[in-house]
């Protein structure tokens, strides 16, 4: 079997990328949403960035994020992906694509089965999709909620872009969801804290380790 690349995200102290990229992240995320626990200043994320060594994907999570926003974090932060998070409509992320140069993942919220019509729609414009837990009515976040969905919606379903998958996975489910969901991508954040926006790096070697029997 194909081995499982993790994306850690949410990170915002030197330990936790050091975590992180210990673990064999083959990704991980910066937060830029101010109302985020885990947000983090375009200053913080630029140094962390560039402790992130070659081979590591590094993302930007941002959320309904204006074109002087995104300016302002692609100017200073050495990216690989963007991840949009929002409310962003195809033709956004279609634009928010060329404007950038840089490839876009895009989050799509599912909770019941009328939900994944978004997935054939986003990706037809996406470089890869985050299939998300859809946070609930009113909630302050889009994502990290700690939610998960009912995986067997998508077991076994594909997508013309790679897909990821986030919500509510923890050390003890995450096995679970990818034997579940077929998932060759996985996302955690608040599974791996100790508090909100704290991560823990007991916690992120233990996510990694639930998925050795994936990563041979």
């Amino acid at each position: 079997m194909p081995a499982v690349r993790i994306k850690f995200c949410g990170l915002s102290r030197p330990a936790d990328v050091a975590a992180a990229v210990a673990a064999g992240a083959g990704y991980v995320g910066f937060v830029f949403f101010a109302r985020s626990p885990r947000n983090v200043s375009v200053e913080a994320a630029r140094a962390l960035a560039l402790t992130v060594p070659p081979g590591v994907a590094k993302v930007a999570l941002t959320v309904d994020a204006a074109d002087d926003v995104l300016d302002a974090i692609t100017g200073a932060v050495p990216l690989d992906v963007l991840q949009l998070h929002g409310r962003e409509s195809p033709e956004r992320v279609v634009a928010v694509r060329q404007r950038y140069g840089l490839p876009v993942m895009k989050a799509v919220g599912v909770a019941e089965e009328a939900d994944l019509s978004g997935l054939e729609t986003y990706g037809g414009v996406a470089d890869q999709l985050l299939v998300d837990a859809r946070p609930p009515k009113g909630a302050a976040l889009p994502g990290g909620n700690g939610l998960a969905f009912d995986w067997r919606l998508i077991a076994g379903r594909r997508w013309p872009v790679p897909w990821m998958l986030a919500g509510g996975l923890t050390p003890d489910n995450v096995a679970e969801a990818v034997r579940v969901t077929g998932a060759r991508q996985v996302d955690v954040s608040s599974g791996v804290e100790s508090a909100p926006g704290v991560k823990d790096a007991t916690r992120i070697a233990a996510f990694a380790a639930a998925l050795k029997d994936y990563r041979t």
